[in-house]
Formats: C-alpha cells, sequence, structure tokens
C-alpha cells in the first residue's frame, strides 16, 4: 500500500504518456533517446549532450519561460552551455513534480505549435489572367 501523499516517481515513461494526450504528438527518438514530437517538432528529449546530468529531460520552450523557470526553481529547471542557443529548457526529472511537468509539457506543446504554424508558409491564390 502507497504512503499517502508519497511523491510519484517522474520518468520518461510518465512525460510519453502524458506528451501522447496532447494533439499532432508521436512518439519518436532524437539522437537515440526517447522523444516525443508535435507536429513533427521535437517537444522534449532525453538529453544527450554529456554536460547534463543523468535523468534529464530536454523540453522545447521559449528563452523567455526558460529564464523564469529557471530563477524560480534551479534544483528542477537548468541550463549548460550546450543548450544556451536553443529554445528550450533542461528539466531534472527526479524533482520535478507530475503536475509541473503536465504544465511544462502544455506550455511546451503551445511554444512548439505556434512556432509550426509561424514557419508555415503563405499560400499562394491564384489569380486569374486575362489575356
Amino acid at each position: 500500500m502507497a504512503k499517502r501523499g508519497a511523491r510519484q516517481a517522474v520518468t520518461f515513461d510518465t512525460v510519453r504518456a502524458f506528451a501522447l494526450t496532447l494533439p499532432g504528438t508521436e512518439a519518436a527518438t532524437m539522437y537515440g533517446a526517447p522523444a516525443v514530437k508535435a507536429h513533427g517538432r521535437l517537444l522534449a528529449c532525453m538529453a544527450t549532450n554529456k554536460a547534463a546530468e543523468p535523468n534529464t529531460l530536454v523540453v522545447c520552450i521559449d528563452f523567455a519561460e526558460r529564464d523564469e523557470l529557471i530563477a524560480e526553481a534551479p534544483d528542477i529547471y537548468y541550463l549548460k552551455d550546450h543548450y544556451v542557443d536553443y529554445a528550450s529548457v533542461l528539466v531534472r526529472l527526479s524533482r520535478i513534480q507530475p503536475d509541473a511537468l503536465r504544465d511544462l509539457l502544455l506550455g511546451a506543446h503551445r511554444f512548439v505549435s505556434a512556432k509550426r504554424a509561424r514557419k508555415r508558409p503563405a499560400r499562394r491564390t491564384k489569380v486569374a489572367r486575362h489575356d
């Protein structure tokens, strides 16, 4: 019997299970590591760069949100030099609560989906020619 209020362990399986409930998501790999993509773009993956701590998740978010998360909870969210130029944050899975992970992935999904919409080329309309 589990203790009441016991902390639920967060793993990549937890990440995948929640992320796959979001529209347009799919399980994938990135550099050989488990990942989740939204609309074909990276949403989150396990960190493969050796500078990252073990059991670290990389989540795609905008730079401003990344800075806020790190300032508010540096024990959970962090950054290494390799990731500075990428719109992402590193997450210690051993320290994040499931609710916080859910919120982070929802925000990441909005970010990735909006980024996809901005990159979509404008549709060309046919112009009737009158010769």
